[in-house]
């Protein structure tokens, strides 16, 4: 029995050595992990440097004896000076309490009821309008709101841009605003829109330079034909009626625009 046992035991042990001799494929036994340096080699991972900019070397090469940047060479937003910002909030300020009809490019004063000589004539809250959209009137003209926020509108989106490189316009010719009268002046006629405060006659535009384009001697005369045309036809959407030169007699030199409304849509003429 002793002789059977030590025979088993022998033969473990030798099948023990056997594994222990086997290749790394075969062995039980986990092979050891390899190093980084025999994975590597030779050669070690380093990070590569970065060439040196163009904006480095400049600075580099730039003189010693040369000024720094100013104001007026900088590159950085320039502050405006302290008067400067004052003066631009005073001006807006003045413009502020000069408006009228809550639009601060209004400018003018309240005047309140006006009284009409005829029956249907007269304004319940009355303006005095002195310049719109920065343009200035002629003279003072009296309306209501309705019409002076339709001429702020037409003068900015219209007239302006029309103007642009020949102006800009900064004046409006004044030929007729609140007037107690019949249509045309024609006895028997209906009360114009004059006599409401809902119209104002424009006869000419003056430029910045003096020029001074009428609709008289500009109506058919190139290139103020295409531009009075322009700011005509401009007109009619903000107004309710324009009348030009092409409508009768009676305009032959200013357009009439009035805050009439008309089922129809504008009359425009």
């Amino acid at each position: 029995m002793r002789a059977i046992r030590r025979t088993i035991a022998f033969a473990l042990v030798g099948a023990l050595a056997s594994t222990a001799q086997a290749a790394p494929e075969q062995s039980l036994i986990p092979v050891a992990r390899p190093s980084v340096e025999q994975v590597v080699g030779p050669t070690k991972l380093r990070p590569v440097l970065r060439p040196v900019s163009a904006q480095v070397l400049a600075v580099a090469a730039r003189p010693t004896a040369l000024p720094f940047l100013g104001p007026d060479t900088s590159l950085m937003p320039y502050l405006r000076p302290k008067a400067l910002e004052q003066e631009a909030l005073f001006k807006k300020r003045k413009l502020r309490k000069g408006s009228v009809c809550g639009d601060i490019d209004i400018q003018g004063k309240p005047v309140g009821q006006v009284p009409g000589k005829i029956k249907a004539c007269g304004i319940q809250d009355a303006v005095q309008i002195t310049s719109v959209a920065g343009v200035k009137l002629s003279r003072p003209s009296t309306m209501d709101c309705g019409t002076a926020i339709a001429l702020n509108k037409w003068v900015d989106k219209s007239v302006k841009p029309t103007f642009k490189r020949r102006g800009p316009v900064v004046e409006l010719q004044v030929a007729a605003h609140y007037a107690c009268r019949t249509r045309n002046n024609q006895k028997g006629a209906r009360i114009s829109e004059h006599g409401k405060g809902r119209a104002i006659d424009i006869s000419g535009f003056r430029m910045a330079d003096g020029e001074l384009v009428t609709v008289l001697n500009g109506w058919r005369k190139n290139p103020s034909k295409k531009q009075l045309t322009k700011i005509w036809r401009g007109a009619c959407g903000p107004f309710g009626t324009v009348l030009g030169p092409n409508s009768d007699r009676y305009h032959r030199d200013h357009f009439h625009l009035d805050t009439a409304r008309h089922r129809r849509g504008p009359y425009c003429r």
